[in-house]
């Protein structure tokens, strides 16, 4: 078996003059979330069309189990949920389901089992009978989703999955890929929203203006690429007498004290907080309150690109 569910090498991809995919490369193994996290025109949209076969590269390959993505075979190990919904409006629910599971090769009663599973996942279930046309976007996107999972594929690509859900479907989706990603499943996925990137991916990939920036678990590009933790502790009086400078060293890269309150950049504030508190203690300060800033993906992104990712 193939250590990597998805290979990239190199690819390019061009619409006239200007270049969407630059030499782009990225190594995906089994049972992991990656997360493409960019704005909008980033390229992840191309990548990921790329990826399922949509689109042919100009430069470069992609590899899927080991194989090329248009192998007939390999489709079938491969479910796709595009940016909008494939899924019919004259059709209910269930004829949308019943239709794709045809194309897939699907029994009907394995469908309806497996449709009826997800359904209830993602509070769809009531709303199956009822045509696609009278459905919210967000109904139309769990459908989609739905349908892409109907053949129980090894390989999920999703293209925002989650955007223009309200937030109690953004969870159910959420737990969904969690659950799919405990079974075993590969997910690779398009966002530009920060916190879906930081709970569900085991790696994130940073893209802008065509390029892979950098990739990592989001905890470790938090470390190389994002501004330092500030541990702020609120005293429960201003100190007098006390060489601050002794208090801090060894702990952080620099502080700043403001009548009651300082604040300690470090590095990492889990390690340097309880030795902070301790000093303190042992100084006769007594601690009223605590924070943790901690840095994040947007910080990440921003130190990558001198740009704010805009989430909608």
């Amino acid at each position: 078996m193939q250590e990597f569910a998805i290979v990239v090498e190199n690819v390019e991809k061009r619409y006239g003059s200007r270049r969407a995919l630059n030499n782009v490369s990225l190594r995906i193994r089994r049972g992991v979330v990656y997360s493409l996290l960019g704005p909008n025109g980033s390229g992840k949209t191309t990548l990921l069309s790329i990826v399922v076969g949509v689109l042919k590269p100009d430069g470069g390959r992609v590899l899927i189990n080991g194989r090329p993505p248009d192998d007939l075979d390999t489709r079938l190990h491969i479910g796709y949920c595009p940016q909008e919904p494939a899924v019919y409006g004259r059709l209910s629910g269930w004829d949308n389901i019943f239709f794709y599971a045809k194309l897939y090769g699907v029994q009907k009663e394995d469908a309806y089992r497996r449709a009826r599973e997800l359904a209830e996942a993602l509070g769809l279930g009531e709303y199956l009978k009822v045509r696609v046309g009278k459905y919210s976007g967000g109904m139309k996107k769990k459908l989609s989703l739905i349908v892409s999972l109907l053949h129980d594929p090894d390989i999920l690509v999703l293209d925002e999955p989650t955007t223009g859900l309200d937030p109690s479907s953004r969870r159910e989706v959420w737990d969904l890929l969690l659950k799919l990603r405990k079974e075993g499943k590969t997910v690779l996925m398009a966002t530009h929203y920060m916190d879906e990137a930081d709970i569900l991916s085991d790696t994130v990939g940073i893209m802008d203006s065509g390029v892979l920036l950098a990739e990592d678990h989001p905890e470790n590009l938090k470390k190389r690429y994002g501004p330092p933790a500030v541990v702020a502790i609120k005293l429960a009086e201003k100190p007098t007498d006390i060489d601050i400078d002794k208090l801090v060293e060894g702990l952080g890269n620099r502080y700043y004290l403001d009548e009651d309150t300082l604040k300690v950049y470090v590095e990492d504030p889990d390690v340097v907080l309880p030795k902070l508190v301790e000093r303190l203690y042992e100084r006769g300060i007594r601690v009223d309150l605590v924070k943790v800033d901690r840095p994040t993906l947007e910080d990440v992104f921003h130190n990558l690109t001198g740009k704010r990712l805009k989430q909608e």
